[in-house]
């Protein structure tokens, strides 16, 4: 039982902590509602399930053994996560009905196979969890940090929704896009260069 309550724990402060996705989705969740925010939390949810569940497979092992695939992903992760900073930061500040993008299923589920964060956090969990070529432990590991991510990257959405009550006007609403904007760009340029 101390086993579940560990990877529990450790899923939540995974799924919870600030990252590119969940600002993203607080900020989907302040522009668009929680509703419509939940298919980029789905595609989150199970981009993240799905490379936990292929890192302890063994694609960690391939990692080992081709170090330049981590570095082609984080390239390839930062940039992605700069085109979305960019969509967050000139995203018009409109405060009505009218039809707006929002980030959707693919986008999260993308971003989380390509999030440097969820690499680094799956193979961690995986390492500390899991016994190698145990798939009843990797398997209840996977369906509880799925069900503990879903939460988790959910109630930033419910976070952003929240926060409308402090962005009133469509002022507000831009300059809370674009500094949001900024931080994501600043997260990618720092996972560029580390």
């Amino acid at each position: 039982m101390s086993i579940i309550i560990a990877m529990c724990t450790y899923a939540l402060t995974m799924s919870i902590s600030p990252g590119p996705v969940n600002v993203i989705t607080m900020t989907s969740g302040l522009n668009h509602g929680v509703y419509r925010t939940i298919p980029f939390v789905a595609g989150a949810t199970i981009g993240f399930t799905l490379l936990l569940f292929a890192i302890g497979l063994g694609a960690a092992e391939l990692i080992m053994l081709f170090p330049q695939t981590m570095q082609v992903i984080g390239y390839v992760g930062a940039a992605f996560m700069l085109y979305m900073a960019y969509k967050i930061a000139f995203s018009k500040g409109t405060i009505s009905l009218e039809e707006r993008s929002e980030p959707g299923f693919y986008q999260g589920m993308l971003l989380n196979i390509l999030n440097p964060k969820a690499w680094i956090a799956s193979i961690s969990g995986v390492t500390a969890f899991t016994a190698k070529g145990d798939v009843s432990s990797l398997v209840l590991f996977c369906s509880l940090y799925f069900v503990i991510c879903f939460i988790g990257v959910g109630a930033w959405a419910v976070v952003g929704k929240q926060a409308k009550i402090l962005v009133q006007t469509e002022k507000h609403l831009r300059l809370f896009n674009i500094f949001m904007g900024t931080g994501l760009a600043a997260v990618a340029l720092y996972l560029l260069f580390v």
